[in-house]
């Protein structure tokens, strides 16, 4: 792809709207732009400073298009580092799609999927990682996964790594001299200081790494899987969270008979609720399917909740019922479980209290009258690591980050062994090559056509 041709594309959502912004980008966007702007003050636009809006109207000739403000950003102060410009004209997808077609016609071409962002990667106005947090933020839609998007395109994930990757490079480069030098047997490198490098590395790395799971989490939103018998109020539930009559709700045993999802935002972080059928022993081959995808739900789900119908309980059942909650616990060990006790209105004192002495960190509520659903949310959001997002530390979302986390660590590793273990230099400085590799995969100091094609398809096209 030739990367000094001026491009243009739509930088607001298509369709009809109040306003749409139309951005240029390249060596000729402001040449182009004075073709076919008038000032209404009889500007020459070639000629104005940058970081400048004019009013005026787009023409072709004898034909107005539409009054239009044009907005100047000379190189290298602009998004992508080369001359932007970016009119607003009026949202008519008529006049969008007019004004487009002109531009096309004076010599642009139209933009690629995140080619304005790949600019400015490309120009050295964001690393790599910055550039993908360009997108992460664009489709951000709770307050957490908005604040790592912002904190990484800020450079905190990618400065934090350039700094581990340049002293780790000043002591590669060291050790690379000892090369040059190896018969007269001379160590440039402070062994003991290496030894504390490698360890602050390896401290930094596992710490990012083990973040991940937090990270993918938010950035996707949480799975939460309502599970239970027929008829216990999973629908009701589901309903009271969302505070909307989302899933069917009868008396009908196995009225739900497929999975319903929706998502909630709760303290900022996105919930993805999944109500399920009702386990149970059924002849009914709808039902029965619906039953097997409500196991396959579980398995996907970080958080299972085990609702219950406490109006349905005696004392033998509530022995049973501690059977069949540590059977789940056994079969999903790595899944947070709560057991909530629906119909909190039906309880006697007598049963509020076995219940309180027999299930551990239960949770009474009443779904249909709305009661408790404010401790249940509460729950959840304990269950959720949030101390990284309130001290604002680097927490790792993107798949790509952690693959090269991974093998960086394991470089290093292999790199703190042969320290260890006295291994020539020669071989010591093969890994720290392999773990400068991967630090620099991350920011973009080693990269190829492949990869940039693959990451930057993913944008929206204006971006």
């Amino acid at each position: 792809m030739i990367y000094n041709e001026t491009i243009v594309a739509l930088a607001t959502p298509s369709g009809a709207g109040a306003v749409a912004i139309i951005r240029m980008s390249g060596k000729d966007a402001i040449t182009i732009a004075a073709e076919v702007f008038q000032s209404v003050s009889g500007k020459d636009l070639s000629n104005q400073k940058t970081h400048t809006i004019h009013l005026g109207t787009i023409v072709d000739g004898p034909k107005i298009y539409d009054q239009v403000l044009v907005s100047i950003f000379k190189n290298p102060n602009s998004y992508t580092g080369e001359n932007v410009i970016e009119i607003s004209c009026h949202g008519s997808t008529f006049i969008q799609q007019q004004i487009i077609q002109l531009l096309l016609r004076k010599g642009c071409r139209m933009a690629q999927a995140g080619e304005f962002t790949l600019r400015a990667f490309l120009n050295g106005k964001l690393d790599l990682s910055q550039a993908e947090a360009v997108a992460d933020l664009i489709s951000s839609d709770n307050e957490a996964s908005h604040q790592i998007a912002m904190q990484q395109m800020r450079g905190g994930f990618s400065n934090e790594i350039s700094k581990l990757r340049e002293e780790l490079l000043n002591f590669a480069s060291l050790i690379e001299l000892e090369l040059d030098f190896a018969e007269e047997d001379v160590e440039f490198a402070d062994r003991t200081q290496f030894h504390d490098l490698l360890n602050r590395i390896e401290f930094v790395l596992k710490r990012l790494i083990d973040s991940f799971a937090v990270g993918n989490v938010i950035k996707n939103g949480i799975p939460v899987a309502i599970v239970g018998e027929p008829n216990v109020g999973k629908s009701t539930l589901l309903n009271a969270l969302l505070n909307e009559e989302r899933a069917i709700v009868s008396e009908i045993a196995g009225t739900t008979r497929d999975t319903i999802e929706d998502e909630l935002v709760i303290g900022g972080i996105g919930f993805r609720f999944i109500d399920t059928a009702g386990i149970r022993e059924t002849i009914d081959v709808v039902e029965s399917i619906g039953i097997k995808k409500t196991f396959e739900k579980i398995e996907q789900a970080q958080v299972v909740l085990f609702l219950v119908d406490s109006s349905q309980l005696s004392d033998n059942s509530l022995e049973s019922l501690k059977s069949e909650i540590q059977q789940i616990k056994n079969k999903y060990p790595s899944k947070a479980l709560l057991v909530i006790f629906n119909k909190m209105d039906l309880m006697t004192a007598e049963l509020v209290e076995n219940i309180n002495s027999e299930i551990s960190n239960a949770l009474l509520l009443s779904a249909k009258n709305k009661t408790g659903i404010d401790d249940l949310k509460n729950q959840l959001l304990s269950f959720v690591n949030t101390g990284a997002l309130r001290n604002n530390e680097t927490i790792i979302t993107n798949t790509r980050h952690y693959d090269s986390l991974l093998k960086a660590l394991e470089e290093i590793q292999k790199v703190k062994f042969g320290l260890n273990s006295g291994i020539p230099s020669d071989l010591m400085a093969i890994d720290i090559r392999q773990a400068l590799f991967y630090f620099g995969e991350i920011t973009g100091e080693v990269t190829n056509d492949e990869l940039l094609g693959n990451i930057f398809a993913n944008f929206c096209i204006g971006k």
